[in-house]
């Protein structure tokens, strides 16, 4: 259920492509003037000022969540935006909800580009590197820019996570520093520069319409999980490698891996990696894993091993060299964290996540 709020915007905190963050009075009878952070996105409500009423969903902040707890400007109810511009476009994201938004896909009939995409089929071997957190994006860039510093990057953002596409600070960091050259949103995700109606048809606008030599998938920010086998929103990584595999990719299997998680069914190679890749996928695809290393590595080249010879699928594990990794993750132009923890707190799952990317640039065929 929502839980709603009323405030006034008392001042811009920070701002990033499609999204500014604010500081926000309550003005609600029980909330003693607090203050809160409030997230609008721009396409979507237009840009608050100072002094603004606004009317917020709490429901996140409220029951303290990680990745979404902050409150999100629903409305200014005394300065409604101006209407956008008539353009092309008939596909409807958050479809029959309030805010649901029509955009222009990229393989709709109305775009330029649905004739390129009207009989595509294939990705011509493009390789494809699929994780299930969003936080391993700038690893597995960094993997690839380390082994081909010219390769053109493509991020297809699924839907399992955030939809909003603004909502990833990441995102718009490493297109502002060239590391990713474009972002598709697919499913009921927007925001992208290209929008596709299927994970499909988003591969394929990365490898046509974009021109991208590596695209990596994974859902945006917010992995939901329950603790259980299956309520997680990561196994999804199966149904995007067996796109991949249909469409003719190089299908590229990033392991969720941690050193420092203090839950053991994700130490190591995480649990939701052994269900994605060992229960859910059934078709063939890559497992990097490193090379060399110390007792954590070894531990997971034989879990790697283990989860290939039981899963239903045809798991290749290849071990990749680590050799300066560490330093082109050091050299992220956005902050590397994941479940609260950056580099130096748990360097497996940013090592790993970029061995993935390593691998994918070494598979880099010429156009």
């Amino acid at each position: 259920m929502m839980q709603w709020r009323e405030g006034v915007v008392v001042e811009e905190m920070r701002e990033w492509p499609g999204a500014v963050e604010y500081a926000v009075r309550l003005a609600s009878p029980d909330s003693t003037g607090e203050e809160v952070r409030a997230l609008a996105y721009t396409g979507m409500v237009g840009r608050p000022e100072p002094g603004d009423r606004v009317v917020l969903n709490a429901s996140a902040l409220l029951k303290g969540l990680g990745t979404g707890g902050l409150a999100f400007v629903v409305a200014l109810p005394d300065r409604l935006p101006e209407d956008a511009p008539d353009s092309p476009g008939h596909i409807v994201k958050a479809r029959y909800t309030p805010q649901q938004q029509m955009f222009l896909a990229v393989d709709e009939q109305d775009s330029i580009h649905h004739d390129v995409l009207l009989d595509a089929d294939s990705l011509e071997a493009m390789p494809v590197v699929v994780a299930d957190l969003h936080s391993a994006l700038p690893a597995i860039i960094a993997g690839v820019r380390l082994a081909r510093p010219d390769a053109r990057v493509a991020y297809v953002m699924t839907d399992g996570g955030a939809l909003p596409l603004a909502f990833s600070r990441a995102v718009a960091g490493l297109k502002e520093a060239g590391w990713l050259q474009a972002t598709l949103t697919v499913g009921q995700a927007f925001g992208g520069d290209h929008e596709a109606v299927s994970v499909h048809s988003g591969l394929l606008a990365a490898r046509h319409v974009v021109g991208a030599d590596v695209t990596v998938v994974i859902q945006g920010p917010g992995n939901v999980g329950t603790g259980t086998r299956w309520g997680y929103s990561g196994v999804a990584a199966a149904e995007a490698l067996h796109a991949t595999h249909v469409l003719g990719g190089t299908s590229i299997a990033a392991l969720r891996v941690s050193g420092a998680d203090p839950r053991p069914r994700h130490r190591g190679i995480s649990h939701h990696s052994t269900t994605a890749y060992g229960r859910a996928l059934l078709s063939p695809a890559i497992v990097p894993v490193l090379e060399g290393g110390g007792e954590l590595a070894a531990l997971v080249r034989r879990q790697a091993a283990d989860l290939a010879e039981h899963s239903r699928a045809d798991l290749d594990v290849v071990e990749v060299g680590t050799k300066g990794v560490l330093d082109a993750l050091r050299q992220s132009p956005v902050k590397l964290s994941t479940m609260g923890r950056g580099l130096d707190e748990d360097v497996a799952a940013f090592v790993v996540s970029a061995v993935a990317g390593v691998c994918a640039a070494e598979r880099v065929s010429g156009r």
